[in-house]
């Protein structure tokens, strides 16, 4: 199914079900893990590769609608297919705006199931990454000094060194050194570039 290291997470009370799960998913070679509960799941020691979660709407103790809620508060960032033999649409509708990859009712076919997780599976291993060029920005970010980080909002907000200038109390060609090397320590091939880079650290690039 993909031939990058990634892993399945099943919780559902059943433990037929979940069995037979376990075994369609380690026959396309998936790695799985299956869980009673919600309360297991958060309890386990989990690997940092890319994952889903299968998760059953009716689970002793909570909701899986209730559980995909905490685990958005707890910042756990996991691709949520529902499974349920109980489901109707203002549950579905309910699951998919939570960010729930799909949504399917048991009896469901083996391939319903395969094509969710791959489109989950690529969902996170998108966000993994995304999450690490941020993280990589973050770390030039760290590198400028408190003055171009000063300057870096005004720069991308499309200010002219000039006035740049006037508002830190600075001379225009004071402003052009920070400029290049806050565009150097960043990485930054050009204005647009630097733009991106700010957009993505949530750095506003307009001003009010």
């Amino acid at each position: 199914m993909t031939e990058e290291p990634s892993i399945v997470f099943v919780v559902d009370d059943d433990a037929s079900l979940r069995d037979a799960i376990k075994s369609l998913l380690r026959s396309v070679g998936l790695q799985v893990e299956l869980f009673g509960s919600a309360q297991e799941f958060l309890q386990a020691r989990r690997i940092d590769v890319p994952a889903c979660l299968i998760l059953d709407i009716r689970l002793p103790g909570i909701s899986g609608l209730d559980f995909q809620r905490k685990l958005a508060e707890a910042k756990i960032a996991i691709p949520v297919v529902f499974i349920t033999g109980h489901g109707d649409i203002p549950m579905s509708v309910r699951a998919m705006k939570a960010g729930a990859v799909e949504f399917l009712t048991k009896p469901f076919r083996d391939q319903d199931l395969l094509d969710a997780i791959q489109l989950a599976l690529d969902r996170d291993r998108a966000r993994r990454e995304q999450d690490a060029q941020i993280a990589g920005l973050r770390e030039r970010f760290e590198w400028l000094t408190p003055r171009e980080r000063e300057v870096l909002p005004l720069v991308v907000s499309g200010i002219p060194n000039k006035q740049i200038a006037v508002e830190i109390g600075a001379s225009e060609t004071t402003v052009k050194v920070h400029r290049g090397q806050l565009m150097r320590k960043m990485g930054a091939e050009s204005l647009p570039d630097l733009v991106r880079m700010a957009e993505r650290m949530g750095i506003p690039t307009t001003r009010s």
